[in-house]
Parts: C-alpha cells; sequence; structure tokens
C-alpha cells in the first residue's frame, strides 16, 4: 500500500472515530454491555492508529526537511550528525508504516475476545499425551510473556506425567488474534522419555481454540439445555467425590455435550460446562454462517491424524515449521518454553501481506 493509499484510508477512518466518540458519549450505549465494549476497543484502537500515522508523518517530515539541510551544510560535523539522525530516521519509517498497514485490515470480529483452548493426544500414546503437558506448558510460559491471564477449567492427568486433556481459558488484550493460528494437530518427532532404543517416534496433539461467547450471541432459549449430574471420578481413597458435583451440559438440538467434574462444587462445575459449550456452539455457528471457515484447512483441527498436521516441532533438528505458512524457527527450545512469537510474528507478517494485497484488488 502506497503513502498516498494509506492516507486516505486514515482519512476515511476520521469520521467513523467521530461517530464512535458521539455513541460513547450517550450514557445509555452502557446498558449493551456487549456493544459498549465492542464499541470502546473500535475507538481505542482507532486512536492508537491515528497516533501511529502522526508519528509517521512527522518521521517522514523530518527525513525530507534533513536531507534538505544536509544539501546545503558544509560543516563535517553537522553533516555527520545529520547523517545519522537521517539513517534512525529512515530505520523507524518502515516499522511505523507495517504497523499502520496492519491497524488497516478489517479485524476477525472474534480478534477481541478471549478463548478457550483445549488440547488432547491424538496418535502416539503415551508419548502424545507427554507432548501435550510439554505443549500446554508451553502456552502457560506464552501467556505469562504477552501478560494474559489463564483459568484452568478442566485438567486430566496420565500416570507418566502426560494429559488426557486440558481446557483453559485466556483473557487478555486480542488473545484470539494470535492464538487462532494455534488451532489445529500438532506433529512431534522426537526420541520420547519412554524409548529404550533411541527410535525417534512421531506423535500428533490436536489444539483447539475457541473465542468466548456469551448466551446472549448465541440466542439459546434455555428449554434447549438438558443438564445432568453424575459423580466425579477420582484416584480413589480419599480422593473419591461422594457426592453427585460433576455436571454434563447438552444442547439438545446440535447433540453438543460438555462434562465438568474438575471443581468439588456443583456449582462451579455448572459454570465451567457451559462456558465450553457456549464456545464450541458459537465456533459450530460460525463455521455455517462462514462457508470459508469449513473449507478453510488453516482454521480446522481435523481428526487427529497424522498426516493432517498445521505444524511440526522436530527436536533432532532444532526446528519448527508451520505448513500453511511455509514459517521456520530453528530454535526449538525458545518456542517451547514459550516464545512462540518466533513462529506466529512470520505468520502474521504473511497474513498482513495477503490482506492488503485483497484490499488493493
Amino acid at each position: 500500500m502506497s503513502p498516498d493509499e494509506i492516507k486516505a484510508y486514515i482519512e476515511n477512518l476520521r469520521q467513523r472515530e467521530k461517530e464512535l466518540a458521539a455513541l460513547l458519549a450517550d450514557p445509555a450505549v452502557y446498558a449493551k454491555v456487549e456493544e459498549s465494549r465492542k464499541l470502546g476497543s473500535e475507538h481505542r484502537k482507532l486512536e492508537s492508529l491515528f497516533t501511529d500515522f502522526s508519528a509517521w508523518e512527522e518521521t517522514l517530515q523530518q527525513i525530507t526537511g534533513n536531507r534538505t539541510a544536509l544539501a546545503r551544510e558544509n560543516d563535517p560535523e553537522m553533516r555527520e550528525l545529520l547523517e545519522a539522525e537521517i539513517a534512525e530516521l529512515e530505520r523507524r519509517a518502515p516499522a511505523l508504516e507495517e504497523k499502520i498497514q496492519l491497524a488497516l485490515i478489517p479485524p476477525d470480529p472474534n480478534d477481541s475476545k478471549n478463548i478457550i483452548v483445549e488440547i488432547k493426544p491424538a496418535a502416539g500414546g503415551d508419548e502424545a499425551a507427554l507432548f501435550a503437558a510439554d505443549l500446554y506448558r508451553a502456552y502457560m510460559h506464552f501467556a505469562e510473556q504477552e501478560h494474559w491471564k489463564v483459568e484452568i477449567l478442566d485438567h486430566s492427568a496420565t500416570d507418566l506425567g502426560g494429559i488426557k486433556d486440558v481446557s483453559f481459558s485466556i483473557s487478555g488484550t486480542d488473545v484470539y488474534s494470535l492464538m487462532k493460528y494455534e488451532s489445529g494437530v500438532h506433529r512431534v518427532q522426537r526420541i520420547p522419555a519412554t524409548e529404550a532404543g533411541g527410535r525417534i517416534h512421531t506423535s500428533t496433539v490436536t489444539v483447539s481454540v475457541m473465542p468466548e461467547a456469551e448466551a446472549v450471541e448465541l440466542d439459546l432459549d434455555p428449554e434447549d439445555l438438558r443438564f445432568d449430574v453424575f459423580r466425579s471420578s477420582g484416584a480413589g481413597g480419599q480422593h473419591v467425590n461422594t457426592t453427585d458435583s460433576a455436571v454434563r451440559v447438552t444442547h439438545i438440538p446440535s447433540g453438543v455435550s460438555v462434562a465438568s467434574q474438575q471443581e468439588k462444587s456443583q456449582h462451579r462445575n455448572k459454570e465451567i460446562a457451559l462456558r465450553i459449550l457456549y464456545a464450541r456452539l458459537l465456533e459450530h455457528k460460525q463455521q455455517q454462517e462462514a462457508a470459508k471457515a469449513a473449507a478453510d484447512k488453516r482454521s480446522q483441527v481435523g481428526t487427529g491424524d497424522r498426516s493432517e498436521r498445521i505444524r511440526t516441532y522436530n527436536f533432532p533438528q532444532n526446528r519448527v515449521t508451520d505448513h500453511r505458512f511455509n514459517v521456520s524457527s530453528y530454535d526449538l527450545p525458545k518456542v517451547m518454553e514459550g516464545e512462540f512469537r518466533l513462529v506466529l510474528n512470520p505468520i502474521l507478517k504473511i497474513v498482513c501481506e495477503e490482506r492488503l494485497e485483497e484490499l488493493r484488488k
């Protein structure tokens, strides 16, 4: 996108910013919590965009002014100072321009939403369960780095320290806009701790990333929900739950069912089951409404078969490869410590370029 095209887009958005300011000045809008949240988020993003745009314009003006001064300057020391300042400004301008272009892309309506993540081992037995645990810990580190808040909703471990399945929510700034690229089948190639012969095994784990939803977004009829309570399973002995605290909630029309037994409180398990159910139903609804969501392999988890993969973690070669975008990082230990931006930042750049190309058409 050329500088003139960027300026034209910005001018068109200034009118929208005025409209948002007027809407947010009306106290009546705050009676609708979800609507006011969306309007406030859009307004803040536009204010940030205008700030970056002003900084970019000022930087370009300074470059032009310094070049003019350099052409007239004869003093060697002053010329050296001007050249150094021009070099610094020329490094800053492209970064600001890229940030502005990214902000101009129409956002995914879910980008500002919090999310629910589900991780499950697929093919590979104990090794898949162990890698599911490793991936789960990596996401915990990533959330910490991004200053996101994590809440464990459900967790089931194996005897060897792996994970049978885990569900957790992540809340914070632009959580879905980053984590949506994690949805799919993750393949690991490594020598498992359980392997005595030193052979490399291939296993897979499925990761599902769903935007959190409210009942009002789904227009659910309470009569369509069925609740069942049952006794939680435990490890035996003193851990066996003697009360019916586990809850299963089923959406009758779709058949989607979620059970929760993580907490001792039936009320808390009901709340968790509903949160996961709402997220699954929203995901299902959006896939039905948008034909591309059903066809786009980048956004599907699939069956967990080894051949249906979005990313491979190759430990012998110290490499992480995202197959959708042909992006690789050769610092696997850092990725497994939560530095997913080594993979995600190149993906975001590719997506930005693709979306900008679509805008030009």
